[in-house]
């Protein structure tokens, strides 16, 4: 079953939008991952800069503390960055200022040294952005700021044709190549991890047939909300049946019983948008109101009733509600059996009507 679903996903490209789901929730899980990068690698840069400057004689420039500065402040605005667009912006500004910044250190060192360091930085700063939770065109980005500035054949003694050069030359190429292969690989598998979870997930809290909530999640969440919502606030539960369900489907068949199903979810979702609602199975359904004064919940449940009773459709029914008002002692599972009480009351009452438990 799993390689089925895998399958299925591996042959559908993922939307835009779902794309940029993606980015948001890989962002924000890896936030401090990205920041402790930031901070190691102004640490590593500053260490690099101290060492040329005083073993190499050279001291501080004015612009190793702007640098400084300049880092620092990028690495803190990160840490206060909530939307991923904005840290995929942010990381090109970073990059091309530590690029410079290292090209600042690397050009003091002597020429022989300068194109192996500029191209140990290059990869050290590709290496860093290929695991970070960067979109495809802040990479590409990095990639290109990356070379613009570390050129190893730019203000070196090596040329592109000698040995050393073309040496150079493939290194480059074949790193780059590397990092972005692997930047693309693994934020496909991410995304197609994070797809499979997001269908995995539906499937276990939604009801394929409706696609409301199912009984699972409505447990969950009604139980979040008596927890969450001081009991001094008004809470209610209604159960919801469908009338006479089992004749439509002797009648008309199951697919059209299904219809019925689904339409009767959709005049649920309508009208209790605002609240918690699920299918519990069959034809029962349950909504969890919490917040409302009970003319709030009568309103409700009336305009519910006459929403699926003049619902123009070819196969009509109503729908039969038990509502209870859940009390500061009742656990949901005691709840739902005054709820389902109230039900059983108001089918014996005549039906498509509401009934409150006593």
């Amino acid at each position: 079953m799993f390689k089925t679903i895998e399958n299925e996903v591996l042959k559908k490209a993922a939307p835009a939008a779902l794309q940029r789901e993606f980015a948001q929730y890989h962002f924000e899980r890896q936030q401090r991952f990205c920041l402790l990068i930031y901070i190691a690698s102004i640490v590593i840069w500053l260490v690099f800069d101290l060492i040329v400057s005083f073993m190499g004689g050279l001291r501080f420039t004015y612009l190793s503390p702007l640098f400084l500065g300049a880092l620092s402040i990028i690495a803190t605005l990160l840490a206060f960055t909530r939307k991923a667009l904005h840290f995929h912006r942010l990381n090109v500004l970073f990059v091309l200022l530590m690029t410079l910044s290292i090209r600042m250190v690397i050009d003091a060192l002597p020429a022989n040294l300068q194109p192996a360091w500029l191209v140990l930085a290059a990869s050290s700063i590709l290496y860093s952005a290929s695991v970070l939770p960067l979109s495809h065109g802040s990479f590409y980005g990095a990639l290109l700021i990356t070379w613009l500035v570390l050129n190893p054949f730019y203000g070196t003694d090596i040329e592109l044709l000698d040995l050393k050069g073309t040496i150079t030359a493939c290194y480059s190429v074949f790193l780059s190549a590397l990092t972005l292969y692997s930047f693309v690989k693994l934020r496909q598998a991410r995304l197609y991890a994070y797809i499979m979870s997001k269908l995995l997930l539906d499937q276990a809290y939604l009801d394929t047939l409706t696609e409301i909530p199912n009984r699972r999640a409505f447990m969950t969440t009604a139980t979040r909300q008596l927890q969450a919502h001081p009991r001094e606030h008004e809470h209610y539960l209604a159960m919801v049946d469908i009338d006479n369900f089992k004749k439509v489907n002797d009648t008309y068949g199951h697919d059209i019983g299904d219809l019925v199903l689904k339409r009767i979810a959709a005049n649920i979702k309508a009208v209790m948008a605002e609240y918690a609602y699920a299918r519990l199975g069959g034809e029962e359904f349950a909504i969890y109101l919490s917040g409302v004064h009970r003319d709030d919940v009568e309103d409700l449940a009336a305009r519910l009733c006459q929403t699926v009773r003049e619902d123009p459709s070819e196969y009509p029914v109503t729908i039969s509600i038990g509502l209870t008002q859940v009390a500061a002692s009742d656990s949901l599972s005691q709840a739902l059996r005054k709820a389902d009480e109230a039900l059983y009351q108001a089918k014996h009452s005549g039906k498509d009507r509401y009934t409150f438990a006593a």
